[in-house]
């Protein structure tokens, strides 16, 4: 199975469980890996045979600065869903979900979760 990447994008939303992270928001990215076949498109080079990726890029905006959640965890799912729902051609998708500056206390880069979902659960 071929695969489409969008990689790093980046939003501005209101999620987390603490009262602070609703209201002042914080960055988030986001990486997603499509799996679909890209070789009608390749043949043709025609946009209508594969996924537009500015299209991925809204949907996961609509999800990620949309209606503020708890969890990233959430984020993860309701991307994946979003996707898969929108994409026909895509048979599954990979969905990770990074938190650069979550309120936790002690030193690390960043907390992410990450995700793989298919249209055969």
């Amino acid at each position: 199975m071929d695969k489409i990447f969008v990689n790093q994008m980046s939003f501005y939303g209101y999620h987390g469980v603490y009262q602070q992270e609703n209201e002042l928001g914080q960055r988030f990215y986001a990486d997603v890996i499509l799996y679909t076949d890209v070789q009608p498109a390749g043949v043709t080079d025609d946009l209508n045979k594969t996924v537009n990726y500015a299209d991925v890029y809204e949907q996961t905006k609509n999800v990620l600065e949309g209606s503020p959640v708890n969890l990233v965890e959430t984020l993860c799912e309701s991307i994946a869903n979003n996707l898969l729902a929108h994409f026909p051609q895509v048979q599954a998708c990979t969905v990770k979900v990074t938190k650069p500056n979550p309120p936790i206390p002690g030193e690390y880069d960043s907390v992410a979760v990450e995700i793989y979902r298919s249209r055969e659960h």
